[in-house]
């Protein structure tokens, strides 16, 4: 039996869900990276300083590759390792949006387009979770049966590589829970300047890229690492624009701004060599 034919098809709806979900980041992606010096106005809270906006705005991009890359799985298999860190970094968004609810645009003294922005969000953020979970119900509930060497594959990635992975995770996973637990002190140990609301937004983002991290190093199948390798090759790119543009934010040459290149590098190091794998002639033979 072919490893396509054991596989679980992705239902209609959440292939359906999981576009929507990429157009809804690729939007807030185009303000935060494009237009950063504009969130006071377009954007449903202002993000200072510019670097910030062009970090978050990088992670949204990155985010829409792996939902379309996820929407574009043949089977549930693959576009699981999109739809899990969507849903945690989903929920950690709502639980840091409504903390800090005084700082969002709400009032009338906003503009119109910021406070359209901003209700925008509230739906998004209230209903892209409960979506998620009750999409992944009806998903898992039309999982055919699996042989046995089916459910119990083993990992398949390279030692080195899943131990990078694993070390990747852990590091986004923990400074990601400080800054979500504790932000007016694990800001101090971020490159630049963080506000309370600014440093739990990338707490959300350093949890879910971690979660991602953490699942695809486990995966029995070198296609299924395929959305998570586009999205961390796609995330350093984006991010070496950002430091292009606002890398002057940072303080260099500081233990934090090494680290935060190091933990690039590091990812885009993991991420191509999984997208390499993930291409290479065997894993496209499994196909068949």
């Amino acid at each position: 039996m072919s490893a396509s034919t054991e596989a679980t098809p992705l239902i209609p709806a959440m292939r359906l869900l999981l576009y929507v979900a990429a157009f809804l980041v690729f939007l807030a992606g185009l303000v935060l990276f494009v237009f950063p010096l504009r969130t006071a106005e377009w954007f449903a809270w202002t993000v200072n300083p510019p670097m910030t906006a062009v970090f978050l705005g990088a992670a949204y991009w990155s985010a829409a590759g792996l939902e379309v890359t996820g929407a574009r799985s043949a089977s549930w298999e693959s576009a699981r390792l999109a739809v899990w860190p969507v849903f945690v970094f989903t929920t950690l968004t709502l639980g840091v949006t409504l903390l800090h609810l005084d700082r969002f645009h709400l009032s009338p003294e906003n503009g119109a387009l910021a406070q359209i922005a901003t209700w925008a969000w509230l739906a998004i953020y209230a209903m892209v979770p409960v979506a998620m979970l009750v999409v992944s119900w009806m998903q898992i509930r039309s999982r055919r049966p699996a042989p046995t060497s089916v459910t119990a594959g083993r990992p398949v990635l390279p030692p080195a590589l899943r131990l990078l992975m694993v070390g990747i995770a852990g590091v986004l996973l923990c400074f990601g829970v400080a800054l979500l637990a504790i932000p007016a002190y694990a800001a101090t140990w971020w490159p630049w300047t963080l506000s309370e609301l600014t440093a739990r937004a990338v707490g959300a983002w350093l949890v879910g890229l971690g979660w991602s991290a953490a699942q695809g190093q486990s995966s029995a199948d070198l296609r299924t690492v395929r959305p998570v390798a586009l999205t961390s090759v796609a995330f350093v790119i984006l991010q070496a624009l950002a430091l292009l543009r606002y890398g002057g934010a940072l303080a260099w040459p500081s233990a934090p701004a090494i680290g935060f290149v190091t933990v690039l590098l590091a990812i885009g190091t993991a991420g191509g060599w999984a997208l390499a794998l993930s291409r290479s002639p065997g894993a496209q033979a499994e196909i068949s």
